[in-house]
């Protein structure tokens, strides 16, 4: 495994080929975090509100710290969990809800991470291979992954958890024709396939961009929806047909997460318990350090130490030059 003072266990390129090779064969999920909003934004642009990039998840968190005066020295480090917390104690949910659909009501324009998610079944058409349609799972509550597939002309079908009221710890289905169904049995619900689309798996809510109150809005972001994440059913049982066995056949391809995020942890626990991956999986983290090798190591995660905008190059190029099916042009 690499780590921050030691070079990657294989040239990046040649890691890119072997990805590649999993992704058309359809045996890579890939695991996205807040930090891949960041893969195409200059380190010298800070983000405000009405920016055309999206905010970091630090970013996100003084802004929340700025607009509802939470109490803290100004040189605490600001934990998201605690200052939505705090907004929905002080405040209530309800304007906390409105302040995050209005930040995410908005377009955004896709980075180069979204638009290569979303090339993929193209590319597989024009090489003349068969197309594996991608299982993609998210802890952002943003529709620019949606967005990028929308704009590729790729149909998707949308599953995404809902924080609160009688469905609490349940999935919703919106598939292309955008009627939202709430997935009761999950065993038993037959409205999903790989075989007909990509999924995009959305396991810490989302923004309901259709729903202008954003009433259908759904966030996990205080430490009580984190509580109620954790002591809820294994997130696996949840899940409809065939995304349990989808996440247990796969692997992993973590990119933009950082180990400071708990949102990575209770992922982790709630999918796969204690058990070590099956699968040989990879994380992308520039600079890591010993805390993270020792964290990704206990799961079997190999660390890719590379930023995550060359890593997507990598790959796009891996792709551009992948042979097409019979060995043609």
């Amino acid at each position: 495994m690499a780590t921050a003072s030691e070079p990657n266990q294989y040239p990046l390129d040649e890691h890119a080929a072997k990805v590649i090779k999993e992704m058309l064969g359809g045996r890579i999920i890939p695991f996205l975090g807040a930090g891949v909003n960041l893969c195409d934004r200059p380190t010298e642009v800070k983000w405000s509100p009405g920016s055309r990039f999206l905010p970091s998840g630090g970013e996100l968190t003084e802004h929340l710290a700025r607009e509802y005066r939470y109490p803290h020295a100004p040189n605490d480090i600001l934990d998201l969990l605690r200052v939505s917390e705090y907004v929905t104690i002080a405040d209530g949910g309800g304007p906390l809800y409105d302040e995050l659909h209005k930040l995410f009501d908005s377009d955004y324009t896709p980075t180069c991470l979204h638009r290569f998610l979303a090339s993929l079944p193209s590319a597989m058409r024009a090489k003349g291979l068969p197309v594996k349609h991608q299982l993609i799972v998210t802890t952002n509550y943003d529709d620019v992954l949606e967005v990028a597939f929308k704009q590729a002309s790729e149909p998707y079908d949308l599953v995404y958890y809902e924080t609160k009221g009688e469905n609490l710890g349940k999935f919703w289905h919106q598939p292309p024709d955008g009627k939202l169904q709430l997935i009761e049995r999950p065993n038993k619900y037959r409205g999903l396939s790989l075989d007909r689309r990509t999924i995009v798996l959305k396991i810490h809510g989302a923004v309901t961009r259709n729903e202008p109150t954003g009433d259908c809005d759904s966030y996990v972001i205080t430490e009580d929806h984190y509580i109620d994440y954790m002591l809820n059913t294994e997130v696996t049982a949840l899940l409809p047909t065939p995304l349990p066995e989808k996440l247990k056949r796969s692997h992993y391809l973590f990119l933009g997460y950082g180990l400071k995020d708990w949102n990575l942890r209770v992922i982790l626990r709630r999918i796969w318990r204690d058990s070590v991956l099956d699968w040989t999986s990879w994380a992308v983290k520039r600079d890591s350090d010993a805390i993270d090798e020792k964290f990704w190591k206990k799961r079997n995660v190999d660390i890719i130490n590379v930023d995550l905008l060359d890593y997507i190059a990598a790959l796009g190029r891996c792709l551009e030059n992948w042979p097409h099916a019979g060995g043609g042009a």
